[in-house]
């Protein structure tokens, strides 16, 4: 493969073959995730608190914070609350 207006073709491949690497390996992650959801399922646990769960973990204490917050605010301010 020669250079083509600039562009190093050996090199654009290398970097697209090892985008696609990573990819196959990402696809392979989320089945493996998914079926830990499914293992969790069947064992009585509920799948999307699990994945709110693991997106608050995610989230900086601050940040989580200031989520509750205002989610009550609002469930407040529209009578969701005791």
């Amino acid at each position: 493969m020669s250079d083509v207006g600039g562009i190093a073709g050996e090199r654009l491949k290398s970097f697209i073959e090892r985008i696609e690497r990573m990819e196959e390996e990402k696809k392979a992650l989320m089945e493996d995730i998914k079926d830990i959801y499914a293992e969790a399922k069947s064992v009585g646990f509920e799948p999307k608190i699990i994945r709110k769960m693991v997106s608050i973990r995610k989230m900086e204490l601050e940040k989580r914070r200031e989520e509750s917050e205002l989610l009550e605010l609002y469930m407040s301010a529209i009578g969701m609350q005791e």
